[in-house]
């Protein structure tokens, strides 16, 4: 980073400088949100910008999928998040002259995203072109106590003469381009990572009201049929005269505060916001709860909201802080990370946790299993409901899932790849709809729930049904193939690799398949034994049988697990060893990403990897391999693996670490750390990557402090970097919170809240914690150590005794 422009902050994210070239990343940036609500980090102006994004989480249109050559089964139905109504319109202008940031004379520019109050704030000096110097000071936030409320504020100070001082405080309907500054278009649009665009007319305005200073706009959505209402009160604070002007219609709000300015009398305008969304709840209703939530806000004072922000982060800060000694930037990093989770997934409330959150419209607002596997493991650990939370809309999918699965001639549920409303909105099947592995992330994520809070009672609620109904797809899904002895296979799959697809046996799938059959079993016992007639009324709502168990215990124990006998390793699929190696050394920067550079069918004819795979597994599924496999793994396919997948480094991280590539882990740490801040992946300005940000916490705690918990067993073995003093992290488990404390030469474990102790395993040996009674465990090492990195053998051997040696005509000019 630009330590000039962005200089380092433990606690905030600063900017210095102002850059028009760079609007899309810092809009990102400094985005705010709650998980419901998110506006990204546009200038109040509301003038040029990248995307001037409001996003409201799950508020999307639909149209049906024109396949250009279609088949039975195709995803039928697109979803894309659509752009809010903006509500951070307050434009200056200052003697008629508007303050444009990209034309202006800046003298002085600050811009602060703070964590603990959760409130952006800009401050600049503007020198007008008569020569005025004018101060002017913006504020943003979007509440976490108050889901659907946002408070921004605009206050201008004329230094040194007086001036006639204008500001316009507009509601604008910018996804039916109701405005002049309309944002910029992507300079990638064959990028498949950013989101497309509908050009048909998305907000049908339903109502709009002008009461006094409150304007009131209302919506339905014309396909989607969702409704939205969104209201907006404007306060005023000034000794100065001034006049108001107002205007509304269906798709614009104005409150037009022209002011005879003062010199030294301060001008304040407030706007206190409050959006609501719904499936089917009519408008009118939708506006009645916007006038109560600022009726409240009103009544309560609008510097309440702002104290009770700030307690409400110091509750997520000591839950999930995770603190690195003498390593401010790191720091800052670490500390922005965990904050955008909090913004994505902290009021999310039963709606999915898109891939960008509600800070852009990357990937279309759309969920995916990153959320499972990255993300709901950081929040069972420390914000528990937060999880409980997020795996509720994969419960209310499940009649779509098990729709979809029908339709794939499957048994039980077959959860969507990628989704809003619960179907399937993939149009490439091979690299989408062929991720059979989202259901066993689904019941993984759903497992280390369950182990981290022993809520029992959400399993009997119905979250079991996630568990049963994933089992049941994959015994119809494979087969049982005999030669010698009975194996069962499953064919026509693509893993999180989407370099390789529409595999036989692949690895991570058959691996995952595995635990998610054996923890339906698992769960249902455990209801069987501790909610028995939340386990009858179970079994007879899932039509089960005893005959089913014993059949998923037998697929499971007889599941194909890849392996090459030649190479000692594990293939990423059956026929992946078969394949020519991509020289991935040899591959000019400017090819990368390889997806943006070839043709699908060139890469998924080679050995190389978007995403860590066959390593994912070793992680997820770290108990199921011994430690030479590990190792044994990690040095074939880490320099296969391009990661070009924003979540790859996450997982190589931990495993690098956990096999002794101490370098190696914390180089992949940084990047993954750094991906948005530094914009490593050059598509920043579409969203932050939320995922990766799960991914850090999760290198931190699971790869350099060696936190495992793998059948509700929680072991530790530490990894901290040769030059960190010390990692301090959170955890709550089952019902009690704990800090950690790691150096070089001990582990220190502390109760912090919870009246009941814990128990864990440090490299093998039994440990208790309790209130009052810490435990300090001596380390000898950090475990083992290895040297640079693995390199890529130039020759192989395959099991049928062929040499696989790395090619490189592809890299011919195109």
């Amino acid at each position: 980073m630009n330590r000039d422009r962005f200089p380092v902050d433990p606690w905030r994210l600063i900017e210095t400088e102002y850059d028009a070239e760079t609007l899309g990343v810092t809009e990102s940036l400094f985005a705010v949100g709650n998980g419901y609500l998110g506006m990204r980090g546009n200038a109040v102006e509301g003038r040029t910008a990248h995307e001037h994004g409001t996003y409201i989480n799950g508020l999307h249109e639909t149209w049906k999928i024109q396949h250009a050559e279609s088949a039975y089964g195709f995803a039928e139905v697109g979803q894309m998040m659509v752009n809010a109504p903006d509500s951070k319109v307050m434009r200056l202008y200052v003697d008629d002259e508007p303050l444009a940031l990209d034309e202006a004379d800046l003298l002085s520019y600050e811009r602060i995203l703070d964590f603990r109050t959760g409130v952006l704030r800009r401050d600049l000096l503007w020198l007008t072109p008569s020569g005025k110097r004018v101060q002017v000071s913006a504020t943003r936030m979007v509440s976490f106590p108050e889901r659907h409320l946002a408070v921004m504020s605009l206050e201008v100070t004329m230094l040194d003469a007086d001036a006639p001082l204008t500001i316009s405080c507009q509601l604008l309907n910018r996804q039916d381009g109701e405005d002049e500054y309309d944002g910029a278009d992507s300079d990638d649009a064959d990028d498949p990572r950013n989101a497309g665009h509908v050009t048909e007319r998305v907000f049908e305005p339903q109502g709009h009201w002008q009461d006094e200073d409150r304007s009131i706009l209302s919506y339905s959505v014309a396909n989607s049929e969702m409704t939205l209402a969104l209201a907006a009160d404007h306060l005023i604070e000034t000794s100065n005269d001034y006049r108001v002007e107002r205007y509304i219609d269906g798709n614009i709000a104005k409150n037009v505060y022209a002011v005879d300015a003062q010199q030294g009398q301060a001008v304040k305008i407030t706007k206190i916001v409050s959006y609501h969304s719904s499936r089917s709840t009519p408008t009118r209703e939708l506006v009645d709860r916007c006038r109560r939530t600022l009726d409240r806000i009103r009544s309560s004072g609008v510097a309440a909201q702002y104290t009770k922000q700030q307690e409400w982060l110091a509750g997520f800060w000591e839950r999930s802080d995770v603190e690195i000694a003498g390593h401010d930037d790191v720091q800052q990093a670490v500390r922005w990370n965990l904050f955008q989770l909090a913004q994505a997934a902290a009021r999310a409330d039963g709606l999915g946790i898109p891939a960008k959150g509600v800070t852009g419209d990357g990937y279309s607002g759309h969920y995916f299993w990153d959320t499972e596997i990255y993300v709901v493991p950081f929040l069972a650990y420390t914000s528990p409901l937060w999880a409980r939370n997020a795996l509720r809309i994969r419960e209310r999918m499940l009649p779509a899932a098990r729709d979809r699965a029908r339709k794939l001639n499957e048994a039980g549920a077959l959860f969507p790849w990628r989704t809003i409303n619960g179907e399937e909105a993939s149009a490439y099947y091979a690299a989408g709809t062929a991720q059979y592995h989202i259901n066993a992330d689904v019941t993984y994520a759903l497992a280390k729930y369950i182990d981290a809070t022993a809520d029992i009672d959400f399993l009997s609620y119905g979250a079991v049904d996630i568990a049963v109904e994933t089992a049941r797809m994959w015994t119809s899904l494979g087969f049982w193939r005999s030669n010698g002895e009975d194996r069962f296979e499953i064919h026509g799959v693509t893993g999180p690799d989407e370099y390789t697809t529409v595999v036989n046996n692949n690895l991570f799938t058959n691996v995952m398949a595995r635990f998610n059959l054996r923890y339906a079993i698992e769960a249902l016992r455990a209801l069987e034994m501790e909610r028995p007639d939340a386990y009858r009324r179970a079994v007879k709502r899932l039509n089960l049988e005893d005959s089913e168990l014993v059949e998923w215990e037998r697929v499971a124990a007889a599941m194909t697990i890849p392996y090459s006998e030649s190479l000692q390793i594990h293939p990423q699929d059956s026929q992946f060893l078969e394949r020519e190696v991509w020289d991935l050394a040899a591959t000019p920067e400017d090819r990368k990403p390889l997806m943006l550079h070839f043709h699908p069918l060139v890469i998924y004819r080679f050995q190389v990897l978007k995403q860590a795979d066959v390593v994912l597994a070793l992680f997820l599924q770290g108990d199921q391999f011994t430690f030479e496999e590990k190792l044994a793994d990690f040095d074939y396919y880490d320099p296969l693996t391009t990661s070009d997948s924003s979540l790859s480094k996450i997982v190589q991280s931990i495993i690098a670490a956990e096999v002794g590539y101490q370098d190696l882990a914390l180089t992949y740490f940084l990047d993954t750390a750094f991906v948005d801040l530094e914009d490593r992946h050059g598509n920043t300005s579409e969203g932050v990557h939320v995922a990766a940000a799960g991914g850090v916490w999760n290198s931190l705690v699971s790869g350099f402090g060696g936190m495992r918990d793998y059948d509700g067993a929680l072991t530790f073995d530490p990894r901290l970097p040769k030059d960190w003093p010390e990692l301090r992290y959170r955890l709550a488990w089952r019902g009690t919170r704990m800090l950690v404390t790691l150096t070089a030469a001990s582990m220190h474990v502390a109760v912090i809240d919870g009246d009941d102790p814990v128990s864990f395993l440090v490299r093998g040996e039994f440990f208790e914690v309790a209130p009052g009674r810490d435990v300090e465990i001596p380390l000898d090492g950090q475990g083992p150590t290895r040297d640079d990195a693995p390199v890529q053998k130039r020759r192989n051997r395959r099991d049928d005794g062929s040499l696989m040696v790395p090619a490189a005509a592809q890299f011919a000019e195109n």
